[in-house]
Parts: C-alpha cells; sequence; structure tokens
C-alpha cells in the first residue's frame, strides 16, 4: 500500500515518464516511505483547503539572522532506503505569500514544500520579517529573503545540488523572488513566479484585502512614494533571464492584468486560481513541476 501510495503521488505530479523511472527504487530496494497521497483535486481551490492538507516536516530549521523570523526550513526527499544523487539534490527556495502581512506564516506552504521532496526536490524554504513584526517591511522583508538565499549557498553536510538551484514564490512571495532572482542571477537557474505580484505601484491602487495591504508594507502609497515603489517594482528590474510567471486565468487576488509586462514569459492555466499553485492535487501544480522539471533537469 505504501508503494502504490508512493507511485500514485509520482502519477499526480505529471512528472514525464523519464523522470518517474529515475526516481522510483529499484526492484532490490525497499521504497522510501511516503505518508499519504495528494489525491488529484478540481481547479480554483480556496485557502482552507491549503491548510487542511497533510504535510510532513522539515528535515531541519536554519537561522540566517538574529529574529526568530529570519529563519529557513531544509525539506530533504526521503532517504531511508535512497541514497540522495552523487551530485546532490536540486533545489528549491520557496518564498510563501500572503500579502507581505505577519497574519500568513510559512506554515500554509508545508504542502507545497511535501510535495516538492515527493518529486526528489530539495526545498529551502523562508520566513522573513513582514507587515506586522518588528522590522517587516519594505526593504527589510526583501533583505531577509536575500539573506535567507545566501545562507543556503554557505550550508555544508546536506546533499544539494548548489549548481541546480530555482527561486520560486507565490503571491506577495513571488514578487519578493522576482526581486531576488534580478539581484542573485549568478546563482540561479532561473525564477518561477506563481501568481505573482509583478507591478506593485499598479497593484497597490487596487481595493482587494491584498492590495490594500500594499501601502502599508511600502510605507506610504505610490503617489507619495514614487522613488521607493520604483525600487521595489520588478517591471523596472533587469530580471533574471530565465523568469517564468505561472498564472491562473480566474485569480481575484492577482489580477492577470499583472503579467502584462511579462506576457512572453507567462504561461496561463485556465481554470486556476489563486491557490492552485500550492496545492499539490492540482493541474495548476503538475504545470510547476514540469517548469521545474525543465529548468533544473
Amino acid at each position: 500500500m505504501k508503494y502504490l501510495c508512493q507511485l500514485f503521488a509520482f502519477l499526480c505530479s505529471g512528472l514525464a515518464a523519464t523522470t518517474l523511472s529515475a526516481a522510483l527504487p529499484s526492484a532490490e530496494q525497499e521504497p522510501s516511505t511516503a505518508s499519504f497521497c495528494y489525491l488529484p483535486s478540481d481547479n480554483n481551490v480556496e485557502y482552507a483547503s491549503i491548510t487542511a492538507l497533510p504535510v510532513s516536516t522539515p528535515s531541519s530549521q536554519h537561522r540566517y539572522g538574529g529574529s526568530e523570523l529570519q529563519t529557513a526550513e531544509l525539506w530533504l526527499p526521503h532517504t531511508e532506503h535512497n541514497p540522495p544523487p552523487e551530485s546532490g539534490y536540486p533545489v528549491v527556495v520557496f518564498i510563501h505569500g500572503g500579502c507581505w502581512l505577519n497574519q500568513f506564516d510559512i506554515g500554509h506552504s508545508h504542502a507545497l514544500s511535501t510535495a516538492l521532496t515527493h518529486s526528489g526536490y530539495a526545498v529551502w524554504s523562508l520566513e522573513y520579517r513582514r507587515t506586522g513584526d518588528p522590522g517587516g517591511g519594505w526593504p527589510n522583508t526583501f533583505t531577509d529573503v536575500l539573506n535567507g538565499i545566501d545562507a543556503l549557498f554557505q550550508l555544508e553536510g546536506k546533499p544539494l545540488d548548489l549548481d541546480r538551484v530555482v527561486v520560486s514564490g507565490h503571491s506577495a512571495g513571488g514578487h519578493l523572488a522576482l526581486l531576488a532572482g534580478s539581484e542573485r542571477a549568478d546563482r540561479l537557474r532561473g525564477v518561477i513566479g506563481l501568481a505573482a505580484i509583478v507591478d506593485i505601484a499598479q497593484y497597490a491602487r487596487g481595493t482587494n484585502s491584498c492590495q490594500t495591504a500594499t501601502p502599508a508594507f511600502m510605507g506610504g502609497t505610490p503617489d507619495a512614494q514614487a522613488e521607493t515603489y520604483r525600487a521595489a517594482n520588478p517591471i523596472h528590474r533587469a530580471l533574471h533571464p530565465a523568469t517564468r510567471l505561472l498564472h491562473g486565468d480566474l485569480d481575484a487576488i492577482v489580477p492577470i492584468e499583472q503579467t502584462a509586462s511579462l506576457r512572453n514569459q507567462t504561461q496561463i492555466a485556465k481554470g486556476a486560481g489563486h491557490f492552485d499553485w500550492i496545492h499539490p492535487g492540482t493541474p495548476a501544480f503538475k504545470l510547476l513541476l514540469r517548469n521545474l522539471a525543465e529548468l533544473l533537469p
């Protein structure tokens, strides 16, 4: 049953057959243990369905700064019976979303991290100071992300292939991932924005609950803080050359118009909403896995 569960998890992930055959254990090996399966889900899932999913726990936690929020979770694939590749696991640096607000922490991304490890990736998932935290907000939040990425490359004794690293982020985390990719391009294979906020000045002029939280993160409105917004705006940056945006056409939190300036780098998931990207059972999550397989072959 455990083997069937693991096999089903791989099939649900949408991985290519060659990846599947390479990742599954040989006949001589007992398969590594997967605690559960993520069953296929409909499109346009709600936030509550993400937080209700079963999850694993990180392999280890690491500090990259003095605050208890300046931490990173390292998630490694199950290795009890399957040794890591000789070169180490490819790494996904993940930056969670939540409107940059401290009401939304790293916990809601645990299902994504769990599923990525089941697909053979190591995950370096960053927690960071947000609006409402001491020291949170622009630019310190972004500085936390950069320091967290740098800390990955200082790790020793972990089975990681640091020549194969991609940064991905969801929503407000996607905004931070795009900016980080522009400043750490030499260390990264690519950047994947999931329902990412691409034009923060335009976004701050909107009226939904996440859009209206933007001025608090930025310390003012776009009109009052024009230069600050320009510094924090991905559309005014030289982005990583392998930047990809994945966006759902039913996203009500980050409108699809946010991708307008990067249409050639955008893939649209029909029927997907805002949270589909972090639910391992959705078609959108399969699209994420296909992009990771292309960037981290």
